[in-house]
């Protein structure tokens, strides 16, 4: 029998200038140093970032030499996802784009070392009315 999972502990996320990074998760997600889990993060260790319920965690790697190679996707309901476009207007310059996968709705997005995330809801039919024509299909 396989022993019990009880959910995502923290992804590793790679970063060409960990203190960039730190600011940008920072500012964009609002993820902010785990102060008891410090003591890593001297030399190639990484630097925990997490939101403030401690529900999501970043371990911030320095590494120039890592190319990024997946997509984090952070699931929220209509209004989140409503309130995380305005927000990353704000942020990025424009939003990205609402794309509609008939059954959800995600919006995806980069750090500067090329990471990438997506916003998604499955608040499908409400999204859907909300942004009538905003939206684009893959």
């Amino acid at each position: 029998m396989t022993p019990c999972i009880h959910g995502i502990d923290h992804i590793h996320v790679y970063a060409r200038d960990r203190a960039a990074a730190e600011s940008w998760y920072r500012r964009v997600l609002g993820l902010s140093r785990v102060p008891e889990l410090e003591f890593w993060s001297p030399g190639r260790g990484p630097l925990t970032v997490a939101n403030a319920a401690g529900t999501l965690k970043l371990a911030l790697f320095e590494r120039p030499d890592v190319a990024p190679g997946s997509v984090i996707a952070l699931g929220v309901d209509a209004e989140g996802f409503l309130q995380w476009r305005a927000h990353l207007r704000q942020e990025l310059g424009e939003p990205p784009e609402a794309v509609d996968h008939e059954a959800s709705w995600s919006m995806y997005f980069s750090d500067p070392d090329g990471n990438g995330y997506e916003i998604t809801s499955y608040d499908y039919a409400e999204l859907a009315a909300r942004l009538s024509g905003e939206a684009i299909r893959p």
